[in-house]
């Protein structure tokens, strides 16, 4: 048998040999629409920081405030000593802001699912997943051990087959998806899936990672801007992208969050999120509510209209609806990479997305918009695109 080494060599080379190689790269400035990457300032066209929230001052202080006043590290599990002011008042600003009874901030979005997922199911249960919902509740589904089902992305007929058949295992049945797709940009026809889970007596839990902040008249996601949040058991979201900030948090009934507080092995078993981090989240969640958050979704849309405009005119399919995401599809992972080195060697930033975060067959560049690009910003990435980029 090989040695350790060896073995480990071989899984790299064949990482390599598939056009599937991923390494750190080291930013050495501020996240920002302009990044020093290798000694090289870049327009950074990757990041999901939707608002530009990351480096607002305002969270800045709060982090600031909150390091002076309880420290740096929370120095325990929220359920021994570690749950501090900061992370009830952001609670309760989360479950404000999305007209909930209650909201759990967890350190990540990825182990929010995680907890969410293991505490309301298990063997007997059925969870039902659009092929395209993220990676976190996929691998929660999985470790849940309810029997996992997958319906076609957003084909709502697929998803009612499954409906019929989950309502006669005897279980609990819980349809996961996202609102806004991470890779795609698309939406998904929430209406329809509500209408669905209600007939058939099944749960619907709703990541809004890439639509909290953006979407709604508060920027509380998709559901509330479809008019659909009250309708819905469960909303998953991240603190990370529009807000600005770092974690995760679910919203939803004082029963399902106390449930969680007792449950799930994610939140309970983990040190508490640092007091600045929350503090600053919070910071990120009242601007987002006020008449500066609005102004900058305002910003965010108008480029939004400017670069679907501009990919249109080159032949770039874009998503049906307007979305911070905009996938340029190449297929091949060749293809990506070497659009990816010309267009950085343009002066943007943005790496190729491959398998196993796509299909094999659908290797692209996603590029993200935030409301501190500029106009000029966009037409220069246009412009790039048409001379330095072939499908």
């Amino acid at each position: 048998m090989a040695g350790f080494g060896e073995q480990l060599g071989r899984d790299l080379d064949e990482i390599r040999d598939a056009g599937l190689w991923r390494e750190l790269r080291e930013i050495d400035s501020a996240q920002t629409t302009r990044i020093k990457l290798d000694g090289r300032e870049v327009i950074n066209f990757s990041s999901n920081d939707y608002l530009g929230l990351a480096g607002h001052p305002a969270l800045g202080q709060a982090a600031r405030e909150a390091v002076e006043q309880f420290g740096v590290g929370s120095g325990a599990s929220r359920l021994i000593c570690g749950s501090l002011q900061p992370h009830h008042a952001l609670e309760a600003a989360l479950a404000k802001w999305q007209g909930t009874g209650a909201a759990l901030v967890f350190s990540t979005g990825f182990v929010a699912a995680q907890g969410v997922l293991t505490s309301l199911l298990g063997r007997g249960d059925v969870v039902i997943l659009d092929k395209k919902a993220h990676a976190s509740m996929i691998d929660a589904a999985k470790l849940s051990g309810a029997t996992l089902r997958v319906f076609r992305h957003n084909d709502l007929e697929n998803l009612e087959k499954l409906l019929q058949w989950a309502a006669g295992q005897g279980g609990r049945v819980l349809v996961a998806t996202e609102s806004v797709f991470s890779m795609d940009g698309d939406r998904a026809p929430l209406a329809g899936i509500v209408e669905l889970k209600e007939r058939y007596g099944a749960w619907l839990m709703l990541d809004e990672a890439h639509a909290a902040g953006l979407y709604g008249p508060l920027g509380q996601g998709l559901a509330a801007a479809d008019g659909l949040a009250g309708r819905i058991e469960i909303r998953m979201s991240t603190l990370g992208k529009a807000v600005g900030a770092a974690g995760g948090f679910i919203c939803g009934s004082r029963q399902l969050v106390d449930l969680l507080v007792n449950k799930a092995r994610s939140f309970i078993f983990s040190t508490a999120p640092s007091p600045a981090v929350s503090a600053a989240a919070r910071a990120g969640v009242e601007l987002i509510q006020g008449a500066e958050g609005q102004s900058l979704r305002g910003q965010l849309w108008q480029r939004v209209d400017e670069l679907r405009r501009g990919a249109a005119l080159l032949g770039w399919k874009t998503p049906a609806e307007p979305s911070a995401i905009l996938p340029l599809i190449f297929g091949g992972e060749a293809k990506a990479l070497a659009a990816m080195e010309r267009l950085r060697e343009a002066g943007f930033f943005i790496p190729a997305i491959r398998y196993p975060t796509v299909p094999r067959t659908e290797a692209r560049l996603r590029v993200t918009l935030t409301a501190n690009h500029t106009a000029e910003d966009i037409q220069q990435l246009v412009n790039a695109l048409g001379q330095a980029v072939t499908r």
